[in-house]
């Protein structure tokens, strides 16, 4: 054979294709964003869809391509198989050649006949086929143009008796079609015996199904109907790694080439010979698989979180590094296995190559993170497991605090006691957290529910681009006169939705009204809420009136909310796409993903850009458009929104921004007037939030400070531009002072090199006879300037009081870490109270010979309360 690395096959099945009128195209994201049944890209049709049911049309009927493909969920989900079979991956590469109404049946089956025995020298005899039972024109292409014997071509599945063998569907409704496999004969010799035949199943090891050429035909609805589809196409599908193991005469799609350098560059770290090594090849297999997957999402922009695309990025992450672990491996190798993925497949998918630096320094900020859950939990769960014994069930609590506690993720922990025979009790764990989310949500405010009565109420926004009056017509009143939901057949009001929030304002009718103070959106109806006098009626007309100065600003910073997504991306790259946002009259918020603090530098630089296009006067124009037609104009879109194919709504400004949105605008940026960032902090692991102002807000911002400067200039008695100098000559004079001082001589920098690690934390302690509060308290001041991610707890027994100090960095508070429980906890050993802020609080007691075991606790409780701030 000619062809026999992976490269060469995928690059000559393209060009093949492409010499018989194929137009070459561009894989999909894995991220199936525009669709609402998938998660993933799990199969190369899967950017084909609207064009094979007729909703879209291309400028090409023939197309080919390679496509990545994710299978960790939903009805295609290998991910629990991998590693324990030859061929089982998350993530796989699909060859594909398609037809839109073009060709069908025939050409399919003899382009894939001269593909396999002429381009790639297979042997016609080792090959064979299987169709659908009643597929008549399949199976007589194959026996008579094709000339396989009868023998050979097996017919198969009853799709209305519930048997879908050779019958395809991507999802439970879409297009779908009988089809035809090609399989190959790995050797007679691997035989089982007489019912050793062709068969998808793959029972017998001696038959290899490495190409499935589908014919859609038909649109399945979601109540199992078929229906023809309105013209006939072919998707056909060869899996690459499958075809390499027979271009490359080996029986595992990990002894391709596609994976033999991964699991080399493991094996070099135990002195291996990965060809002779048995007892790990699981684990050789699962890391070396989820390394491939993890540097693909990692190179569209996920990070690991705890949803949606970022907990499975997470979830392949982590059991890849235990894998590694249970190889005997200490140090931390992902990276190294992730840059082994990225020279492997770069050349083919440019944009691994492209982010190369970011994908390995994400990997290896995970891995590190886990590493440190792993040591912290990894006992605990031993312990339990000991205590249950052999065949034993962990309860749902124990997995519970192993989640709460340690950060230990529940699918971990049901994987690690499995393999001592032990179960865990899952649905109990479900229980425990659902009472944790139900404890949480009592904790804040409560949030809109409507009234059943008003589902299935449909209502047309009248608001674009600012219209903020109108009339309507009453369609249903729910509620009382103080918490009234009341919903129009029409309306200017703008319903919260992406970020934004809803309008206020006053609905006016004959006998009555509503004072608006909130609208939000309940399925297609837009619902008002607020306070109703007199009365309205189901029926009647009112007068829509919407606080127009509200509007105004909230779309003011909608528009300036835009504009920072572009610009951060500019000055810290395309990774900085946004996760969230937050956007009122007064001011905004945007969250982003992040590894650490954004510098003051890349700060100023961002809000100099936003500020330019302010000045610029962009025109901003919003437009109804096809889908499509938004994506080839690069339009920015968010995972986990659905978007409607015919028509979305895209918001450009100039040629600067382009977003999909249904949020209120100005009508160009100069509207803004001015652009300033308040600040920017950690809201969770790996997220960072800037608070913003425009307009008038903006303006005063810099007036106050303005005026705080000339203030303090004027306290100093200096210009202001030398404000800086004296308060470094100031605060050098306080720390001179201070180091003089017989009580703040306590050893801050000892104790921050004797510190702990915790999660991605430094747990700090000491005890410090005769140390006050006050010298406490300066200790945790010189810690402030030097720690970084820290708690800290210190004790001291001066002046007959014993004094515990508790303190945190201001990440770790803004992400829900609250000092006060420990330090009242601490008080209650030593015989005293004790309070505080989230950052700073204190115990304080009479009871001197608790202090040890005070200390003791706070520290235990602040490793637990660190430890559940690490994500699962």
């Amino acid at each position: 054979m000619s062809i026999r690395s992976a490269a060469e096959l995928r690059e000559r099945f393209q060009s093949f294709f492409e010499e018989r009128g194929h137009a070459r195209v561009p894989a999909a994201p894995l991220l199936a964003g525009d669709d609402p049944t998938l998660l993933f890209t799990n199969s190369g049709m899967v950017q084909f869809k609207r064009v094979l049911t007729g909703e879209e049309t291309r400028d090409y009927t023939r197309a080919v391509d390679s496509q990545p493909c994710l299978r960790v969920a939903g009805k295609h989900n290998d991910f629990e198989e991998v590693g324990r079979t030859p061929r089982h991956q998350t993530l796989f590469e699909m060859l594909g050649n398609w037809s839109f109404g073009d060709y069908f049946k025939r050409d399919a089956i003899l382009w894939a006949w001269e593909f396999l025995t002429v381009e790639l020298g297979l042997d016609p005899t080792r090959l064979a086929a299987t169709v659908y039972t009643d597929d008549n024109e399949a199976y007589d292409i194959w026996t008579t143009e094709i000339g396989l014997p009868a023998d050979r071509v097996v017919r198969y599945g009853n799709i209305d008796a519930g048997d879908d063998r050779n019958f395809w569907q991507m999802a439970d409704t879409g297009p779908c079609g009988p089809c035809s496999e090609i399989h190959y004969d790995r050797g007679a010799e691997l035989s089982e015996g007489p019912e050793c035949i062709p068969d998808h199943s793959e029972h017998c090891p001696r038959w290899l199904e490495f190409w499935n050429l589908v014919f859609m035909q038909f649109d399945r609805a979601s109540d199992g109907t078929l229906s023809p589809l309105p013209f006939q196409s072919v998707d056909t599908g060869m899996g690459l790694e499958r075809m390499a193991t027979i271009l490359q005469g080996v029986d595992s799609n990990y002894q391709t080439d596609l994976f033999i350098p991964i699991i080399a560059r493991l094996a070099a770290h135990l002195g291996h010979d990965p060809d002779t090594v048995e007892s790990e090849r699981f684990s050789y297999q699962v890391v070396a698989d989820h390394s491939r997957a993890a540097t693909f999402l990692l190179a569209e922009g996920v990070k690991p979180s705890n949803e949606g695309a970022g907990y499975v990025l997470r979830r392949l992450i982590r059991r890849a590094v235990r894998h590694v672990r249970l190889m005997g491996i200490s140090e931390r190798v992902l990276g190294e296995t992730c840059a082994t993925v990225i020279d492997l497949m770069g050349d083919a998918y440019p944009q691994l190559e492209r982010d190369h630096p970011r994908i390995l320094a994400e990997v290896q900020a995970e891995e590190a993170k886990f590493h440190r859950t792993l040591e912290a939990g990894t006992q605990r769960l031993a312990d339990l497991v000991a205590a249950v014994g052999d065949g034993g069930a962990i309860s749902g609590t124990d997995a519970f605090r192993l989640h709460d506690t340690f950060g230990f993720p529940i699918d971990l922990t049901v994987e690690m006691a499995a393999e001592a025979n032990v179960t865990v009790d899952r649905d109990g764990f479900e229980t425990e957290m659902t009472a944790q989310r139900d404890r949480s949500r009592g904790a804040r405010a409560a949030r809109f529910s409507a009234d059943p009565s008003l589902t299935g109420l449909v209502s047309e926004f009248i608001g674009y681009p600012n219209q903020t009056a109108g009339e309507g017509t009453v369609l249903a009143i729910a509620g009382d006169a103080d918490a009234a939901q009341v919903v129009l057949d029409r309306s200017p009001f703008y319903a919260e939705g992406g970020g934004q929030i809803g309008d206020h304002g006053r609905l006016v009718g004959e006998q009555g009204s509503l004072e608006v103070t909130d609208t939000q959106r309940h399925g297609e109806a837009i619902v008002h809420l607020g306070l109703l006098s007199g009365t309205l009626s189901a029926g009647e007309s009112v007068r829509a009136e919407v606080d127009g100065e509200r509007r105004w600003g909230a779309a003011r910073n909608h528009t300036a909310t835009h504009l920072l997504h572009r610009a951060l991306r500019d000055v810290l790259g395309e990774q900085a796409r946004q996760a969230g946002s937050w956007v009122g009259p007064d001011a905004l918020r945007f969250d982003f993903p992040a590894s650490g603090p954004t510098s003051r530098d890349d700060l100023r630089a961002v809000e100099r850009a936003v500020n330019a296009r302010i000045r610029d006067d962009l025109v901003v124009t919003p437009a109804w458009i096809p889908f499509e037609e938004a994506q080839a104009a690069g339009a920015d879109m968010f995972f986990g929104e659905k978007y409607a194919p015919e028509s979305v709504r895209m918001v450009t400004c100039g040629s600067f921004s382009r977003e999909l949105c249904g949020g209120t605008h100005v009508a160009a940026t100069g509207q803004i007037g001015s652009f300033r960032i308040l600040g920017e902090a950690s809201i969770g692991t790996g997220l960072r939030r800037i608070e913003a102002v425009t307009g008038v807000a903006a303006d005063e911002l810099v007036a106050d400070r303005l005026d705080a400067l000339h203030r303090t200039a004027t306290l100093l008695g200096d210009r202001e531009e030398n404000v800086p100098t004296r308060v470094e000559v100031l605060l050098a004079r306080v720390k001179g002072a201070n180091r003089a001082a017989p009580t703040s001589s306590l050893d801050a920098a000892g104790a921050i090199h004797d510190a702990t690690e915790v999660g991605d934390a430094a747990l700090i302690v000491g005890r410090y006879p005769e140390a006050d509060a006050s010298a406490l308290r300066r200790w945790v001041d010189a810690i402030r300037t030097s720690a970084g991610r820290f708690v800290a707890v210190g004790a001291g027994t001066a002046a007959d009081q014993a004094t515990v100090v508790i303190a945190a960095s201001r990440d770790l508070t803004a992400e829900g870490f609250d000092a006060v429980p420990i330090a009242r906890a601490a008080a209650e050993l030593i015989g005293g109270g004790g309070g505080g802020r989230a950052d700073l609080a204190q115990a304080g007691g009479r009871n001197l010979a608790a202090l040890d075991g005070a200390l003791a606790e706070a520290s235990r409780l602040a490793r637990e309360a660190i430890l559940a701030l690490e994500p699962e």
